[in-house]
């Protein structure tokens, strides 16, 4: 059971570490009216276990901070996220 733990927190490093990536990539463009990521990837990318590295560039690049919408479904994504190593958890115990 301690591997699965290891690769999930692997998986979630390396997903975070790409979603802060292309966060920082999409908050560029934003700035010097480039090529923009579409939201459904960054909610995607957090989704597929990204979501504490968008979590970081909300906070730390201000990026998406202020529109409602995105942060609600950021946060959804947050919560399918802690599920699985909570069900993970209690399936162990159960």
């Amino acid at each position: 059971m301690i591997r699965v733990y290891v690769g999930l927190a692997l998986w979630y490093l390396v997903l975070s570490l790409i979603t802060f990536g292309v966060y920082w990539w999409d908050k560029r463009a934003a700035v010097h009216d480039g090529w923009r990521v579409r939201e459904l990837t960054l909610h995607l990318l957090a989704l597929l276990g990204g979501w504490p590295g968008g979590w970081l560039a909300l906070h730390l690049l201000r990026h998406k901070s202020r529109k409602p919408s995105f942060r609600l479904l950021f946060w959804f994504t947050a919560l399918v996220n802690l599920a699985l190593p909570t069900t993970l958890w209690w399936g162990r115990w159960g």
